[in-house]
């Protein structure tokens, strides 16, 4: 058994920001998503068994009071906004498709 757990938050910001951008026919930014599509394929094709991927969410703390702005959701303020929904609605279909 080979388990992998991604840092999802992590690689989808680091494939915006590293890969050139590429749009869906209605304009969706898409190439984050489809390039950490591709790197959790990789994992498969070289023998993962199992992959499990986290996420950031925001959990508001005494520091949010101390420092204004304290991890004030970079990340959904960014543009690749898109990319976090269509890398989820991919993983959820891909989970769906796959036997146990």
């Amino acid at each position: 058994m080979r388990v992998h757990l991604v840092d999802g938050t992590y690689e989808l910001l680091r494939h915006y920001f590293a890969v050139p951008s590429a749009a869906a026919t209605d304009g969706t930014e898409i190439a984050a998503a489809r390039d950490a599509t591709f790197s959790v394929l990789s994992m498969l094709e070289a023998g993962a068994t199992h992959i499990g991927v986290a996420t950031d969410h925001v959990i508001e703390s005494f520091r949010n009071q101390l420092w204004p702005g304290y991890k004030s959701r970079r990340a959904s303020n960014l543009s690749c906004s898109p990319s976090f929904r269509s890398s989820k609605t991919r993983s959820r279909r891909s989970a769906s498709s796959s036997s146990p």
